[in-house]
């Protein structure tokens, strides 16, 4: 505990959880440590930025007085969460009966022969929402496989291990594709060569029919039926 000779002070720094346009709350313990009765007033360099309840107070002898610090709603964060803002304790022995009603403005002015002690008390932002721990590895030496979730997040040591996977699968792909594709170009080349060698006896074979001015011969027919076959065969395979 820290203050001075009439009063405790806990804790010795005020502490805000810093979350944008959301107020934050931290309180203070004052603690008498005389068996006088000590009132006290609460200030800060930034009044408009913060509320405290009560800012002015009697403590009892031997008791303790809790002191609530509100910060507003703030736009933006400051550089590196460092604050500059400061609040000053002004304690001093009042005679006993002495209320809340009672204090005023004067009481904490320094004059000869007063005793008027000040503890002043600095301003610490702390992140609302902590960025979640790293797991450390096993006894072993080998990475944890089992995924922690905290706080919407997931340990570093899983995506590594999803994204190499990743990278192997990537590369056995390219080349079994390359070899279907390979394997389909020959085939549909075969299928062309097949279709034109045909398409030039069918040539040939309607000359022939033209000269003996009949029908269509069987092997014609035959023919046909295969070449019909071959074509619906590539565009099946394309």
């Amino acid at each position: 505990m820290s203050g001075g000779d009439l009063l405790g002070v806990q804790p010795s720094e005020l502490k805000f959880p810093f979350e944008l346009r959301k107020q934050s709350s931290c309180s203070m313990q004052l603690t008498n440590k005389t068996d006088q009765y000590v009132a006290f007033k609460v200030k800060t360099t930034n009044p408009k930025k913060y509320c405290v309840r009560p800012n002015t107070g009697v403590v009892l002898p031997g008791t303790t007085c809790d002191v609530t610090v509100t910060m507003q709603a703030q736009r933006e964060a400051p550089p590196d969460m460092q604050c500059k803002d400061k609040f000053l304790l002004q304690a001093v022995i009042v005679e006993q009966g002495v209320t809340t009603k009672d204090i005023t403005a004067e009481m904490f002015n320094k004059e000869s022969g007063k005793v008027v002690e000040e503890i002043k008390l600095r301003v610490v932002y702390i992140p609302a929402n902590p960025p979640s721990p790293v797991p450390e590895e096993s006894e072993e030496g080998s990475p944890p496989r089992s995924i922690n979730l905290e706080n919407g997040s997931q340990s570093s040591s899983v995506f590594d291990a999803a994204a190499q996977s990743f990278e192997e699968q990537q590369k056995e792909k390219p080349s079994e594709a390359l070899a279907v594709i390979s394997k389909l170009t020959q085939e549909k080349n075969r299928a062309i060569q097949q279709n034109q060698k045909l398409m030039q006896e069918l040539e040939v074979l309607k000359r022939e029919s033209g000269r003996h001015g009949g029908g269509f011969s069987v092997m014609f027919v035959v023919l046909v039926a295969i070449l019909g076959i071959i074509i619906g065969y590539i565009i099946k395979k394309t």
